[in-house]
């Protein structure tokens, strides 16, 4: 078996694959003071509740944007595989060029986000990714990671208001009645959604008319069928899309290295 690790800003999410089919995941909460002793424990336990010993996984792949949890879960894989885990990041094979003028700058979310959706879609391509941040990603034609978009994501804004405006309430991202809130609690939930939908449109438009052709909109992230919901411009939610791609990765390195799951 193969374990696959998307460590993001807030949440974890592991996945469990046996060959190409994910059989079962984990989500948990990015916690920068948690030691490799504790997330051992709690993901050991969790795999335990699901009947999937530890020793049954033989390899793992890490693809991170939380620096100081990537050494964390390389402990933890360390431990109970006996060798490092594959972790994305500069001298990983991915079989994807990465067109950015920096491509160190990239997260490890966004490269295999983006060979994810190309393996799907074959043809240009763009990634809506609803998670802390919402960040949009475009392949090319050819298969080249040419770029994208970050915006804040739609928790960061809702709690933005919260913080900053002192008589808003805190409220839950949902589809509110109408599009014209009749309570501050729908307007601002109106903002939040269609807010975002507009955004989402807006800037797909634009990218397609910059890339001069029609491209396959792919989303993903916790958000994502909420917006893509009151949108025809999202032609897919995929909800493992992140993990699908690690394990892409993992396979494109692990041939060299005989590895199997």
């Amino acid at each position: 078996m193969l374990l696959t690790i998307d460590i993001g800003n807030t949440n974890t999410v592991l996945g469990i694959y046996q060959g190409d089919t994910l059989v079962d995941h984990l989500r948990i909460e990015s916690r920068r003071s948690a030691t490799s002793d504790e997330y051992s424990a709690l993901v050991g336990t969790l795999l335990a509740q699901r009947n999937v010993p530890t020793d049954a996984i033989k390899h793992a792949i890490i693809g991170s944007v939380v620096p100081p949890l990537t050494a964390v879960f390389e402990g933890l894989c360390k431990r109970w595989l006996g060798h490092p885990a594959t972790v994305v990041g500069p001298g990983i094979r991915t079989g994807m060029p990465i067109l950015y003028d920096n491509p160190r700058e990239v997260g490890a979310d966004r490269i295999v986000n983006a060979i994810a959706a190309y393996e799907r879609c074959k043809r240009a391509c763009i990634v809506v990714d609803f998670g802390t941040a919402t960040t949009f990603d475009v392949i090319s034609g050819r298969g080249e990671y040419l770029g994208g978009v970050i915006v804040p994501g739609v928790g960061i804004s809702a709690d933005a208001l919260f913080n900053r405006a002192a008589k808003l309430p805190r409220v839950d991202v949902a589809k509110p009645r109408s599009v014209i809130g009749k309570t501050t609690v729908d307007a601002i939930q109106s903002g939040l959604v269609f807010g975002y939908v507009g955004l989402v449109e807006g800037l797909v438009r634009r990218i397609s008319a910059e890339l001069g052709e029609s491209p396959a909109v792919i989303a993903t992230g916790g958000l994502a069928p909420l917006i893509s919901a009151e949108t025809t411009i999202v032609d897919e939610v995929i909800e493992f899309l992140t993990l699908d791609g690690l394990r892409m990765v993992w396979t494109r390195n692990s041939a060299t290295r005989g590895g199997r799951t």
